[in-house]
């Protein structure tokens, strides 16, 4: 696993030797990055169920300003800081070891707002649309703010969306896995 692009190219990371954590595969991290790239630029972002974190140290890398990790995991939260200080980008984010409806109270709290939420839940836990609708519940996106899911469960999780009060903008297949792309409906 390594940053494919930015100031911390090349570099790779930590990663995680473990079931319960599946990295997102170079070649969806590439698309993913290409199809967001305006709004990368001095962007706020949440990488929820971060994992080793890889999605949100890319998203410094290619011109961030601050990445929230939440991760409930101590292994994967030692692991995101490791990555962090390998790439020296640990004063541009924050950490939260919590379950992430924790996380998401305490940057309600704290009144963060979000310009990229990404959204990678273990696929069987079914935490991918509540995450989204615990976001919408707390406001936390900026107003132009956007929602990225990564799924392999396409029909349930659209089945869900359809209750919330988010557009579908764009929706991607790399092999079984699906990137949503959703904003709010106005």
């Amino acid at each position: 696993m390594r940053v494919i692009s930015g100031i911390a190219r090349g570099t790779k990371l930590y990663s995680i030797n473990s079931l319960a954590t599946r990295p997102t595969l170079d070649r969806v991290k590439e698309s993913l990055f290409n199809i967001i790239r305006e709004r990368i630029e001095g962007s706020t972002v949440l990488d929820l169920f971060a994992g080793s974190g890889a999605i949100g140290i890319e998203f410094i890398s290619r011109g961030a300003k601050k990445v929230y990790f939440c991760e409930k995991s101590y292994e994967a939260t030692k692991m995101i800081y490791k990555n962090l200080e390998k790439t020296r980008f640990v004063d541009k984010s924050e950490i939260y070891e919590k379950d992430y409806k924790e996380c998401l109270y305490e940057l309600k709290k704290e009144n963060i707002k979000i310009d990229v939420a990404f959204i990678d839940p273990p696929y069987k836990d079914n935490l991918a649309v509540k995450s989204v609708e615990q976001i919408l519940h707390f406001n936390l996106l900026n107003n132009n703010g956007i929602i990225i899911l990564e799924t392999d469960e396409k029909e349930r999780e659209l089945r869900e969306l359809e209750k919330l009060q988010v557009k579908i903008y764009d929706l991607r297949k790399y092999g079984r896995v699906y990137l949503i792309f959703l904003s709010r409906k106005e």
